[in-house]
């Protein structure tokens, strides 16, 4: 093993010790970039709901509709949300609805309310941990004054604190000019309304 002597000796081992010095430094802040770039790159919630379009790529059955339904309303209740990813939830999710339905509200009415309903949950702590749409042997189909219709029921699990509590909705969709399924309603139902032929 060579012995580095003098002057030229010491410049040497300063050398290896600064650039063993800057390999590990480069060696960190590679495992660190990398660690952010993977957070950047993780897809929220909000941006996977988001990114759906639906001109193109409506969803085809009734229980498609409501599972989509269901995906909003999570990100409604579950994320931290701006101003401005709720109104494009709100956007994506009247899609979603039947002309009729729509036409009830004004566009400012139906913001308004659901900030509330968004503020309430939030202030009480509830959060939808789960939902389920009924399997799609499960839908209703019928016709009615001169339409095409489907009822189905989906059971959302609402979350708070380590309390659970199943709610069962039933849904009412209506087929449109371009056969999409809308919804036209739903409600709260007990377990004793869940048969599908009522």
């Amino acid at each position: 093993m060579p012995k580095f002597k003098g002057l030229k000796g010491i410049l040497i081992l300063l050398v290896l010790a600064v650039m063993l010095v800057f390999y590990f430094y480069h060696l960190s802040n590679k495992v660190q970039k990398t660690g952010d770039e993977e957070a950047d790159n993780k897809i929220t919630a909000v941006q996977t709901a988001l990114q759906r379009n639906l001109t193109t790529n409506y969803p085809a059955t009734p229980k498609e509709v409501v599972k989509y339904f269901g995906e909003i309303t999570q990100c409604y209740y579950n994320e931290e949300l701006t101003d401005e990813d709720i109104e494009a939830l709100a956007r994506q999710m009247l899609l979603l609805y039947d002309d009729e339905l729509v036409s009830y509200k004004t566009w400012a009415d139906y913001i308004f309310d659901l900030k509330g309903d968004i503020a309430f949950y939030n202030t009480n702590g509830y959060k939808i941990s789960n939902f389920t749409p009924g399997a799609s042997t499960d839908v209703f189909y019928f016709s009615e004054d001169g339409y095409e219709w489907a009822r189905m029921y989906c059971v959302f699990t609402i979350k708070s604190g380590k309390q659970f509590k199943n709610i069962n909705e039933v849904f009412v969709l209506r087929k449109d000019e371009k056969s999409h399924w809308r919804i036209f309603g739903w409600k709260e139902v007990d377990d004793k309304q869940t048969d599908t032929g009522n």
